[in-house]
C-alpha cells in the first residue's frame, strides 16, 4: 500500500520536509494543503457533501475540492488532478489567496494546514467519484451565507475561513 505523504512547511510556506498524511494531522503539523473554489456562468458555486467514509469532516458541505499537493508536485497541479479525481471535470484555475488555520477534530486528528485557495469557471457535467462526495449541489453566494448564517455547523471548518475570502475577491 502507497502512504500518501504531505509537505510540511514553515508560516511562510517554505517546505521544511515531508510527512505520511495522517501522521502530520496526529501531531497537527503545519503542511500545504489547497482548496479549489469553482463557479458556473450563473454565478452559483458548486459545492460538495463530503463522502461519509472520511477520517475527518464526514458529511459535511464543503468547497468544490480540497487535499493535497504530492511531493514534488505544484499546488495548481495538484489541484487539477484532485478535481478531476473528485469532481469528474477540469478547467482552468487561478490562485486568488492563501490562509493559515488549525483545527481540533473530535477523532484526535488535528487540521493544521497552510491552504491556497484556487478558483476555476465550469458550466459541464460534475461526475464526483462516490469515495470522496455523497452529494453536490450548485448555489447562489448569497444563499451559501445564508446556509452558513442557519447551521455553520453543516460545513467545514476551513470553509468557514475561505469561503468569506473567496466571495470578498469575486465582488472586487
Amino acid at each position: 500500500m502507497h502512504l500518501r505523504e504531505v509537505i510540511l512547511v514553515d508560516e511562510n510556506d517554505q517546505q521544511t520536509g515531508v510527512m505520511e498524511k495522517l501522521e502530520a494531522h496526529r501531531k497537527g503539523l503545519l503542511h500545504r494543503a489547497f482548496s479549489v473554489f469553482v463557479l458556473n456562468s450563473e454565478g452559483e458555486m458548486l459545492l460538495q457533501k463530503r463522502a461519509w467514509n472520511k477520517y475527518h469532516s464526514p458529511g459535511l458541505w464543503t468547497n468544490t475540492c480540497c487535499s493535497h499537493p504530492m511531493p514534488g508536485e505544484l499546488t495548481i497541479d495538484a489541484a487539477s488532478r484532485r478535481l478531476m479525481e473528485e469532481m469528474g471535470f477540469s478547467c482552468d484555475l487561478k490562485e486568488i489567496e492563501s490562509f493559515k488555520y488549525h483545527a481540533p477534530f473530535d477523532n484526535g486528528l488535528i487540521e493544521h494546514e497552510y491552504d491556497h485557495i484556487l478558483i476555476g469557471h465550469h458550466n459541464g457535467q460534475v461526475l464526483p467519484d462516490p469515495g470522496e462526495v455523497c452529494e453536490h449541489q450548485w448555489l447562489y453566494l448569497d444563499d451559501i451565507e445564508d446556509q452558513l448564517k442557519i447551521n455553520k455547523d453543516a460545513f467545514t471548518f476551513w470553509f468557514r475561513i475561505a469561503f468569506p475570502l473567496v466571495k470578498n475577491h469575486i465582488a472586487l
